[in-house]
């Protein structure tokens, strides 16, 4: 069955709906790249110079992509960041809202919050709306600065509760730990797997030590911002043996907070010994904090589920609708 790649932009109040009108495709190429470990999802659309098609600057978009016998997913929202035209062509780039987290610096001091609340609150200053914040860590104090945008700070506070930090596909935040995933897809080898790149690292380390800047956990919350000569009681460590990598970070301010930290660095230390990518048929249904499944593979070792990091989608007239998926080993 020979599949015909569709889609739907809404930029603005102009649409492009190739469903609704198959004549109605003015696109060269559309590529949206989704990422966690990029700041700002970002999309580009190469248009032909017709139909009168000029999106501007902070217009809003929607990206809606998939197959003529079926029915589109709405892979991201955003706006138009830039235009650029040439005598033939258009050129369309934008952003997903975390492009707010990154133009918006913050002077404030917490006490006595969560990470979740925090990111909660840095979330709303911003005009970004949250699908969900989990606690995380709880802080007796913790400062943002305005030397650094928010997503900056979003971002560390994931990194010390082993937290992921991105956006929806309907332009909501998400800070929280990966458990499964939010859906399963299941990839075949031979079948929906049309290229597969692996890459297995050496160990960075198999042992992590966090340290704080308190005596807070053996001398109560109350204390943490007291200063103190012994912190062995206040050391998180995970794994065991050589090397070891030592996290000094003074909002580490418990002995809890301190073993959160070594935990996730450590977590996300073995789960980057394996990783990779895979290039598929137009798989709009694959989005981050998904999961994902190799069967069939030759090298047995991938057959297996994996986290996925990344997702690339591409619609052009010589290739199709093509979809790159980063992923990364979940057990440990």
């Amino acid at each position: 069955m020979l599949l015909h790649p569709a889609y739907k932009l809404t930029i603005g109040e102009k649409i492009v709906d190739t469903t609704d009108e198959p004549q109605a495709s003015t696109a060269v190429s559309i590529t949206v790249n989704l990422d966690m470990d990029t700041p700002a999802d970002s999309f580009m659309l190469v248009t032909g110079q017709v139909g009168g098609f000029q999106p501007q600057r902070d217009e809003d978009a929607k990206i809606e992509l998939g197959f003529t016998d079926d029915a589109l997913t709405q892979v991201m929202i955003g706006k138009v960041l830039t235009s650029q035209d040439t005598l033939t062509t258009r050129r369309i780039n934008g952003h997903s809202p975390a492009h707010l987290l990154l133009t918006t610096f913050v002077n404030q001091t917490y006490e006595a919050k969560t990470a979740g609340q925090i990111v909660t609150e840095l979330a709303a200053q911003a005009g970004v709306p949250i699908a969900n914040a989990e606690d995380g860590i709880t802080f007796p104090a913790y400062v943002i600065d305005g030397r650094s945008p928010i997503y900056n700070h979003m971002h560390d506070l994931a990194d010390l509760c082993g937290f992921d930090l991105y956006i929806t596909a309907a332009g909501e935040l998400i800070f929280e730990k990966f458990h499964n995933g939010n859906t399963l897809h299941i990839f075949d080898y031979g079948k929906q797997i049309v290229e597969l790149e692996t890459q297995a690292a050496p160990e960075t380390a198999v042992q992590v030590e966090a340290w704080g800047e308190s005596p807070g956990g053996s001398q109560a919350e109350e204390a943490w911002a007291w200063l103190t000569k012994d912190f062995a009681g206040l050391k998180g460590t995970a794994g065991s043996g050589s090397p070891v990598m030592l996290l000094e970070r003074p909002v580490l301010r418990s002995a809890t907070a301190a073993q959160t930290a070594a935990d996730a660095l450590y977590t996300h230390f073995q789960r980057r010994k394996l990783r990779g990518f895979l290039l598929s048929t137009g798989q709009p249904q694959v989005k981050l904090g998904d999961a994902i499944q190799l069967r069939n593979v030759p090298d047995d070792r991938l057959n297996t589920k994996f986290q996925v990091r990344s997702v690339r989608h591409h619609i052009d007239k010589t290739t199709g609708f093509t979809t790159r998926i980063g992923f990364r080993a979940l057990s440990i």
